[in-house]
């Protein structure tokens, strides 16, 4: 399988994971008090550059799934590329694992609990909560999420792609491994 095949099939499991952990905790997964599981792939940015448009695309059907207004549809999924891409940009910038984890982490936490209640104001109408008592419950599940989630997710991936690079694509770093 060539490297494209690879990445634009990781890809696509990303995007339905996304949707089938989303879908796993539906009934708490939109809304003011918010926690979505799937949150927990914004960390792949790190590993994966093809999972940028992943998570762009899991976001969009799940929302769309789920019946979310229009404009929670888009503008949610575009927030979701957004800190994707800042994400990728945050550990192509850092070298420590931990510092890209933490930083990486930030993007989708702080953008989705500062814009999310902005989107759903222009969709819905209305909040459940006042702005910034829905922004700081948004950056406490987002956080939970993110960090709680995601940590272990990313290190265990890290782990995994250093003892079986070739299942990664790191065609050079299995070649690498086997002639030391």
């Amino acid at each position: 399988m060539n490297k494209s095949t690879k990445m634009l099939t990781r890809a696509g499991v990303i995007a339905a994971l996304y949707v089938v952990l989303t879908f796993i905790v539906l009934p708490v997964a939109s809304g003011a008090i918010q926690f979505r599981p799937s949150e927990a792939l914004t960390v792949l940015p790190l590993l994966f550059a093809e999972s940028v448009p992943a998570l762009f695309v899991g976001c969009m059907l799940a929302n769309l799934i789920a019946g979310a207004a229009a404009q929670d549809v888009v503008f949610g999924a575009l927030i979701s590329l957004l800190a994707a891409a800042l994400t990728l940009l945050s550990g192509r910038a850092l070298k420590n694992r931990w510092a890209k984890v933490l930083v990486g982490g930030i993007f989708p936490v702080l953008l989705n609990a500062f814009f999310l209640p902005l989107i759903w104001l222009w969709a819905y109408g209305s909040l459940e909560f006042a702005y910034l008592l829905q922004v700081g419950l948004l950056i406490l599940s987002q956080s939970v999420v993110v960090y709680v989630l995601g940590i272990p997710l990313y290190f265990s991936l890290c782990k995994a792609r250093e003892k079986y690079p070739v299942l990664f694509g790191d065609a050079v770093a299995a070649h690498d491994k086997h002639v030391k």
